[in-house]
């Protein structure tokens, strides 16, 4: 999966579907306790759930909202949470779904990029999950709506080695993405954990878009973390 350099409407973007995910896509997910989310074709979305007799997937490709039930697909511009939900049926929601008519601020190119980076960041965390070794007891990639990152956790708790590894799509003190360790422990020292905000390592997407295979780069920075941690164990 290509990274590209993001538009300076990316911000923007990525907070609107960071809400969209919240309010719509995890809150439509059955049953209601599941909120986990997915990277699917062109962004992020439920994994398939039944609902009254049918299968359904919530969707958003780039900057469309797209709703499959039973194989079959239907699609609708992001316009507002309201006609979101609308457009999926406010009888998945509990609550009957947002009512907010507000425009939301996306730039279709800046959302495309957003799921370039769930492709890769899916990518790099099943080729990083697949070496680990059995007693890592790594979990399931899940992208979780409330930060809007993609990621997994790793490792011998009781030894102080579990950590979440994942990416994610910026937040206030990062405006662009960036590839994460988070140990649990919060005890990592040294030059390899250099992260800023919290306890633990990142490679800022401008280093990804540095590196000749932005992919390799990925894993590595993953995989340096995960030896360091077992060997501080």
């Amino acid at each position: 999966m290509a990274l590209q350099p993001l538009p300076e409407t990316f911000v923007a973007t990525r907070d609107a579907l960071h809400t969209v995910a919240e309010a719509i896509v995890a809150p439509a997910r059955k049953p209601d306790n599941e909120i986990a989310l997915t990277a699917t074709p062109g962004g992020f979305g439920t994994p398939p759930f039944e609902f009254d007799g049918r299968t359904l997937q919530v969707m958003v490709d780039g900057a469309e909202l797209v709703v499959a039930e039973d194989g079959a697909e239907r699609r609708a511009p992001l316009t507002s949470l309201a006609d979101a939900a609308e457009f999926v049926g406010r009888g998945l929601f509990a609550d009957g779904g947002p009512g907010d008519a507000t425009p939301l601020e996306l730039d279709p190119v800046a959302a495309e990029r957003l799921g370039d980076l769930y492709g890769f960041a899916a990518e790099v965390l099943t080729r990083f999950r697949d070496r680990l070794p059995a007693n890592a007891a790594a979990s399931e990639i899940n992208l979780w709506p409330e930060h809007f990152d993609i990621a997994l956790e790793a490792g011998d708790e009781a030894a102080g080695q579990r950590a979440n590894y994942g990416v994610s799509p910026g937040d206030e003190l990062h405006p662009e993405p960036y590839v994460y360790v988070g140990p649990w422990s919060g005890e990592a020292e040294g030059e390899l954990w250099n992260a800023s905000g919290f306890a633990g390592a990142e490679l800022g997407y401008a280093e990804l878009l540095e590196s000749p295979d932005p992919e390799v780069a990925a894993v590595e920075f993953l995989n340096a973390r995960s030896e360091a941690l077992a060997a501080h164990g």
